[in-house]
């Protein structure tokens, strides 16, 4: 078996590093070996940041670092980097130690400063006094999900760093994920604009005018194409998340798409949703005694921008605009939301349902 490095992504010298791809394909391994041996060099501790205290309380924060006390071989890393004075890692209280097992004691010796330091998103206000000097690497795990977003997420994961950083420029960020779900905040918050368009082995590269700052994306090639554990997923059935355990692809949910043929005559109201750098067009459709919303994607500009109903999550002045399509204030709104609380709502392909659904679960957040 072949695992992911981050040889190729450090040649690009950026401050954030982005990689995201299939599961269990060491992502997380490679930056915790890399946190590791950085400050065994006298680089500097290793932050670890998460949405929720409890992705790393109790037994996850105690498993964190298993994969270097035993690799898939067998070798203790820690032992060897450490070049036998350490042989396991401790963890208490959200942060973690070199260690030694003592046999006749039957406990973990720490030593005497932790090595890595966890942080929550969530608790961000309780740590934004506290002063971390010596942290010089940090990795956000799982900033991509399936689920909803903290409100304000992005902001939040900036004061964190803020609050780690202060006035120094010597910290390298790591962001990692699974290929769980395209549309993110991080992306357009970040200006990753050719996410949508990367192919698996691609790293793009985003500079920010004079500013000096560089991010690196990489989408992690698939390094064993045939894992032996792949035969266990081969289900035909909703393949599309099944890929993404597999071979990496994005994993899309599978989303109802219209099978009726209408004109332009039967399409009654039309309005548009502008989501993460895509346009939505949106018809509101009756045929015979039946009425249905189908979303697809428009492929040209929208013709008059002070008239049509617009739902756009950035704030806009003229009063044909709209951000929450969950929150109407009017006739027209409430009929509109009737189609998704009804299940009338039908798609182009899955991925403007995916698209739509992130929308959906934005709208659910928004204050």
């Amino acid at each position: 078996m072949r695992y992911y490095r981050l040889d190729t992504i450090l040649k690009k010298n950026a401050r954030y590093n982005i990689i995201f791809g299939e599961r269990s394909n060491g992502k997380t391994f490679a930056v915790l070996e890399y946190g590791l041996k950085r400050y065994l060099n006298g680089g500097g501790q290793l932050a670890i940041i998460r949405r929720w205290r409890e992705d790393f309380r109790g037994v996850r924060g105690a498993q964190m670092f298993e994969s270097l006390c035993k690799t898939g071989t067998g070798e203790n890393l820690i032992k060897k980097y450490t070049k036998g004075k350490y042989d396991t890692v401790h963890y208490y209280s959200g942060r973690w130690y070199l260690a030694n097992y003592d046999e006749e004691l039957d406990r973990k010796i720490p030593a005497s400063q932790p090595f890595a330091i966890g942080f929550a998103l969530t608790e961000m206000e309780h740590t934004k006094s506290t002063s971390y000097p010596d942290i010089t690497t940090v990795l956000f795990d799982e900033f991509l999900t399936r689920g909803s977003y903290l409100p304000d997420e992005f902001v939040l994961f900036m004061n964190t760093l803020s609050t780690i950083i202060r006035e120094r420029d010597n910290v390298k960020i790591f962001m990692l994920a699974n290929t769980v779900n395209k549309f993110c905040p991080y992306f357009s918050e970040m200006g990753l604009k050719n996410i949508q368009k990367m192919q698996k082995g691609d790293i793009d590269v985003y500079k920010y005018g004079n500013s000096g700052l560089i991010v690196a994306v990489e989408y992690a090639d698939n390094l064993n194409k045939k894992k032996p554990s792949s035969i266990y997923f081969a289900f035909n059935n909703n393949n599309l998340k099944l890929n993404m355990i597999t071979s990496g692809d994005w994993e899309l949910d599978i989303y109802p798409h219209n099978t009726r043929h209408y004109e332009k005559k039967d399409i009654i109201f039309t309005y548009f949703i502008v989501f993460e750098d895509n346009l939505l067009q949106c018809d509101i459709v009756v045929l015979n005694d039946d009425m249905f919303t189908f979303v697809h994607k428009k492929t040209t500009d929208i013709k008059d921008t002070n008239k049509d109903l617009i739902y756009d999550i950035t704030y806009h002045q003229q009063r044909n605009y709209r951000r929450n399509i969950l929150k109407p204030y009017d006739q027209i709104g409430k009929r509109l939301l009737w189609f998704f609380q009804s299940d009338n709502v039908y798609y182009q392909d899955n991925e403007i349902g995916d698209l739509v659904n992130n929308y959906l679960n934005w709208c659910k957040q928004a204050k």
